[in-house]
């Protein structure tokens, strides 16, 4: 987008310009903010635009105006000094396995929605989003049901949600007639636009710990916080993206949320509280991120790479 912003303007392009490629995104972002403050003259900017997130479908540009935030942590559960014989004790004794299915069992009702207090949802309107375009994109299995009340893109975009995503536990193929004294998993929340995440991963602790069963022994750790964003809508920076979304797609944009989170965007506000921020981006619903394969549809990219270059026209013509 910078070399055909180039190629266009020419002797022209009076615009400052400041490339950053963050590597730790995915795993809290943990040196982000001090580099940040390292180098905040260097980066500081009238707009930054954060090109990670996606767009309606394969030929529809989304602008992204809401992100949920993030709250993922580590839980152990113990209920034993040591292994012993499922046969000998079981029955009788509560091995950390059993005590972990029941006590992560309480954090969803029986339609599969957050049922933990504490967490907020937000009220906003969502576009029209059916089932079958859910199943479409998700593949979701025959038979399968989604989870959840309420629309669809509410309940991804507007409400909580809560993942397993790791878990210690003895492989299948170790599998041995043995009751296990600990166990750990990794979870991972998405929070509601509004709430915080450290507010939100306050009211999970506290829910998790008033449910351990049979008395067991809890533990937290490695805990990674990133709030949610709205976007501001109302600036000039906003209508530019637009435009150069309608003239590089040829298709209007659409105003989006995205479940995911993209915690060092708070980073971002901290520091240059002043600046206009996009969240815009390749992946469409079938690019299958965070999947062994993900992909791109390269006319989306393409697209996209036009797209920025037209806005950096205009941000160009601004500074005139």
């Amino acid at each position: 987008a910078i070399r055909a912003l180039a190629e266009v303007v020419g002797d022209g392009l009076d615009l400052g310009i400041a490339v950053f490629i963050e590597g730790e995104e995915e795993y809290g972002s943990r040196s982000f903010a001090q580099f940040l403050a390292d180098n905040v003259d260097v980066l500081r900017s009238d707009v930054i635009v954060v090109a990670d997130s996606g767009n309606w479908d394969d030929r529809t540009p989304g602008l992204t105006v809401s992100l949920r935030g993030n709250a993922r942590f580590t839980l152990t559960v113990r209920t034993l000094e040591h292994a012993s014989h499922s046969g000998m004790l079981g029955g009788a004794v509560p091995d950390a396995m059993l005590a972990t299915v029941k006590l992560l069992a309480t954090l969803w009702d029986d339609d599969g929605a957050v049922a933990v207090e504490g967490l907020h949802v937000r009220e906003a309107e969502t576009p029209a989003y059916d089932e079958s375009t859910l199943r479409a994109e998700s593949g979701l299995l025959e038979g399968v049901s989604p989870i959840g009340r309420d629309s669809i893109l509410s309940r991804i975009w507007n409400k909580p949600s809560v993942t397993i995503t790791g878990w210690d536990a003895t492989p299948v193929a170790s599998a041995s007639n043995t009751l296990s004294p600990e166990t750990s998993v990794v979870i991972s929340a998405r929070v509601a636009p509004g709430q915080s995440a450290e507010d939100a991963y306050a009211a999970i602790e506290a829910h998790l710990r008033a449910h351990a069963p049979f008395g067991a022994h809890l533990e937290f750790s490695d805990v990674d916080c990133g709030d949610a964003f709205l976007v501001d809508t109302s600036g000039w920076a906003v209508e530019d993206a637009r435009a150069s979304f309608a003239e590089g797609y040829g298709v209007e944009s659409v105003d989006v949320g995205i479940g995911g989170s993209i915690p060092f965007i708070a980073d971002l506000v901290r520091e240059f509280p002043a600046a206009q921020i996009l969240v815009t981006g390749v992946e469409d619903p079938h690019a299958r991120a965070h999947s062994p394969n993900e992909s791109l549809h390269l006319d989306t990219f393409r697209n996209a790479v036009v797209s920025e270059a037209l806005l950096l026209t205009r941000l160009n013509a601004r500074t005139v």
